[in-house]
């Protein structure tokens, strides 16, 4: 069942929204060649408490930290600790934040140091895809639209769109219903309405999209060892379009 928030819920996913975003700001400011992952997860683990906000993800299913931070051919759910971030590297941050009894989630691949074209370019047009994604998710369009705007647009480069994990509804869970692909038909899947919340996010890898998880039980990797980008924002679908609540 699709839960659509009221005016009221929505303004608290608004808050909720806002501070998940400027956790991944601060988060993905600490970028840098040198720093460890770990150090990342405790910086944005010192903002979230800071707001009094939960941190979404920790102990979620038991994940230990409060960030996921995935580096290079790492796609989703890294665990942060003492890996040191090298120059060159992609490093991915996903953070969510509970607040008012609702959940904010976006996530983003930021560059650390100097990396290369191939990479700059996965980066951009794996963001580009996001944006093209949300520009469709208006009242009266379906869940396909937006799949099918990432899938479309990063194929073209030649990227693998990953399959086996997928965007979701949000609110009061994390997990909400509908699932969210970033593969698909237009014109298919359930239709989409004012009141739904939806976190949309594009895992786009620059070779195949076949990934596997490590041995950690988490750290989901490329199984061909290409580079993979991950960008993701909670958006609510309005009478007026889709409004992006993850942002600062």
């Amino acid at each position: 069942m699709i839960a659509l928030k009221n005016k009221s819920e929505l303004s608290k996913m608004r808050d909720a929204g806002r501070i998940s975003a400027e956790a991944l700001k601060i988060g993905g400011e600490a970028v840098k060649p040198g720093i460890t992952t770990g150090e990342i997860d405790r910086i944005i683990h010192k903002y979230l408490k800071s707001q009094n906000a939960i941190p979404s993800f920790l102990g979620y299913g038991g994940f230990p930290k409060s960030a996921c931070i995935s580096v290079n051919n790492e796609v989703i759910h890294g665990v942060p600790g003492r890996r040191v971030i090298q120059d060159g590297d992609i490093v991915s941050i996903d953070v969510g934040a509970i607040y008012g009894g609702f959940h904010g989630d976006n996530a983003a691949t930021f560059p650390a140091g100097k990396i290369s074209k191939s990479a700059e370019m996965l980066l951009k047009e794996t963001m580009e895809s996001l944006l093209k994604a949300i520009k469709a998710a208006s009242p009266g369009a379906r869940v396909g639209d937006i799949s099918w705007a990432v899938q479309s647009y990063v194929e073209q480069f030649g990227f693998g769109v990953v399959r086996k994990y997928v965007g979701h509804g949000i609110g009061r869970e994390m997990h909400e219903s509908p699932e969210v692909p970033n593969f698909g038909s237009p014109g298919k899947g359930p239709r989409l309405a004012a009141g739904m919340t939806l976190a949309i996010e594009p895992m786009i890898n620059e070779g195949g999209g076949d990934v596997k998880v490590l041995q950690d039980g988490w750290t989901v990797v490329t199984t061909d060892g290409s580079l993979s980008a991950h960008f993701e924002n909670t958006i609510a679908i309005t009478e007026n379009g889709p409004l992006i609540l993850t942002e600062v």
